[in-house]
């Protein structure tokens, strides 16, 4: 099989000179003409298609779909009864032939990402489907990985730092070289549409869903480490999703369980919400991804922007000059569906201008609300085309129509490779943060405080790494000559689980506390005070949003690491032990815990050993 990643880059730099070309008045030189004429070409080639498709093909075009288990056509009998009773059908390959969608979704929990040479073959499973319809069409294959906090794809592939963790780093060539690296390796598995880079500013520390998803808080860096981002996955041959327009980042409600309201001014909009998107447009952007969120001063119907065409088509298409693929969030999430009926929420999405409607919770129901709407002529054929049209044009720019497939040999040039992997561990060396160090604890010496206890919570890995993060933890520090045990506390530790840490706290020269998002009430604090009234030193490690130091009183020392990925727990444990400098700066404030008006540490905080 030819390189497809040249391919790919060739195709990539054609559609950039047949782009600029159309958008001069008048082509400069015979190659800028010849290109434009190339891309026409393209363009009615496309229209061709899309005359020919059935109405039930066009329908079925705008459907992004999960799809249960690790095969196209033979997957476990588990995931077959469950595409049975979600879909009604048994594999991927059924349903494209059922209902022709234009593209599927990879999730971990549906067994879809085992291991890179499954997904390879998966992928190319789902595209021979494609290719088997009245109408042969290569799918757009997409997934979450947005690396930290949220990814679909695990070990043995490279897992980055997550965005606040980069945001803390603030090299946007840093974050540019993440997102080339992993884009590439999603490419090499057939992963050709990433929701990802999340835009959001996150401005809100009570914010459930965003947090350290998003860059920080401040809207110019972040719009700056978006465009880095597109860049970088974009030149690795997939297309970015910047997400969730017209911004979530300061909400308490998660859009998952209920619907948010933002109450920004349009002009606060402006000034906080709209730089990311507006960047991530200049940079190229091939598709955004929409927000289940109520924004009143955008559009006072009160309607999900989801579902609103003065946000969507007003705002994101007129005012911002927007072009490209717009994706719903995920049509199963409740603040999406608290309005509306299940048959109305994609027919009213395609009304406000949205082109991709994204795994609704009964595939059926939203198929035939959307041929009912064609149907009865509230939806005309043409606002199909239209959108039809926008997403055959991303396939065109990804090659798909020229090769769709994917080799093991590619795989194993690209995924989870020694460079890669190296180059993940250098990118999250400049992300941890110190926060405090009033004694100069840290860098701690093996010598005299080689006797370390690792605590804290133990979550779930959040991307298919190893985990549990005290053991990364106590592993890394041991790695680099201290004798480090782990005792896994948990996010609520009982009072035997606190009594158990501060027993085998006694002849420890240090304790290593991980803390996972801290509030007024949480037992994590009754931990840490009691562990620190033993005399033992403690250092608090915040493994999700760094905010948690504002209600920890007493510690040696606290950093952030900005999520509990190995890489990202690796890089601390490093800087902890004087094996790396601390270079993160805070991307978000840390408000104080008695009067969050006032700000404990800056944007911009972070100490160093220097």
């Amino acid at each position: 099989m030819h390189d497809r990643n040249l391919s790919r880059r060739t195709l990539l730099t054609a559609t950039a000179v047949a782009a600029g070309a159309i958008a001069t008045a008048a082509p400069s030189s015979a190659a800028a003409a010849a290109a434009a004429t190339a891309s026409r070409g393209t363009r009615l080639r496309l229209e061709r298609i899309v005359s020919r498709m059935s109405l039930e093909e066009k329908v079925g075009q705008l459907f992004v779909m999960r799809v249960y288990g690790h095969s196209a056509t033979d997957p476990d009998q588990a995931d077959i009864d469950l595409n049975l009773e979600e879909m009604g059908v048994r594999n991927a390959a059924e349903l494209i032939a059922e209902y022709h969608v234009g593209g599927i979704i990879y999730f971990a929990w549906a067994h879809n990402t085992r291991d890179p040479h499954q997904i390879a073959d998966l992928s190319n499973g789902i595209q021979r489907a494609g290719l088997a319809q009245p109408t042969p069409l290569p799918l757009l294959i997409s997934t979450d990985q947005e690396h930290g906090i949220v990814a679909r794809v695990g070990k043995p592939a490279t897992l980055m730092p997550g965005a606040m963790a980069l945001g803390a780093g603030g090299s946007a060539s840093a974050a540019h070289k993440a997102a080339q690296i992993a884009g590439s390796e999603l490419a090499a598995m057939g992963i050709v549409q990433n929701y990802a880079p999340v835009a959001d500013v996150n401005i809100n520390p009570a914010n459930p869903v965003i947090g350290v998803r998003s860059f920080g808080a401040d809207p110019a860096a972040v719009a700056r480490m978006v465009a880095a981002q597109v860049k970088g996955y974009q030149s690795a041959g997939i297309a970015a999703t910047s997400k969730h327009f017209p911004g979530h980042g300061d909400t308490t409600v998660d859009s998952h369980t209920g619907i948010p309201v933002i109450s920004h001014t349009r002009q606060e909009w402006e000034e906080i919400d709209a730089p990311p998107f507006r960047a991530a447009i200049a940079a190229g952007i091939d598709s955004i991804m929409t927000a289940h969120i109520q924004f009143p001063a955008l559009d006072p119907s009160n309607d999900p922007a989801t579902l609103s065409r003065p946000i969507l088509t007003g705002i994101l298409r007129e005012e911002l000059g927007y072009e490209g693929v717009v994706v719903t969030d995920a049509l199963n999430m409740e603040g999406v569906r608290e309005k509306y009926g299940d048959h109305r929420v994609p027919v009213l999405a395609l009304l406000a201008g949205v082109d991709q409607l994204l795994n609704p919770p009964d595939l059926a129901v939203a198929w035939n609300g959307v041929m009912d709407a064609v149907r009865s002529g509230e939806i005309t054929e043409a606002r199909l085309d239209e959108s039809i049209l926008r997403i055959l044009l991303l396939k065109e720019k990804l090659g798909l129509f020229r090769d769709p497939f994917v080799s093991r040999g590619g795989v194993d040039r690209t995924v989870g490779t020694s460079s890669h992997l190296a180059a993940a561990d250098r990118i999250a060396e400049r992300t941890t943060t110190l926060l405090t160090n009033p004694g100069g604890l840290l860098p701690l010496s093996h010598r005299s405080h080689g006797g370390v206890l690792v605590v804290g919570a133990d979550l779930a890995s959040p991307s298919g790494t190893t985990g549990p993060p005290t053991t990364v933890l106590a592993n890394a520090l041991g790695e680099l000559g201290f004798r480090a045990t782990a005792l896994s506390t948990g996010t609520a530790p009982s009072n035997a689980r606190i009594a158990e840490a501060v027993a085998a706290a006694e002849g420890k020269d240090v304790v290593v506390v991980g803390t996972y998002n801290v509030s007024a009430n949480s037992s994590q604090r009754t931990l840490v005070a009691r562990l620190v009234a033993t005399g033992v030193p403690v250092v608090a490690l915040a493994i999700r949003n760094p905010y948690d130091i504002a209600r920890l009183d007493g510690v040696a020392a606290a950093l952030a690491a900005y999520s509990w990925t190995d890489v990202e727990l690796r890089a601390a444990a490093r800087v902890i032990a004087g094996h790396a400098e601390p270079q993160g700066r805070l991307p978000v404030p840390v408000q104080r815990a008695d009067d969050p008006s006032r700000v404990l540490f800056p944007i911009g905080h972070g100490l160093s050993y220097r």
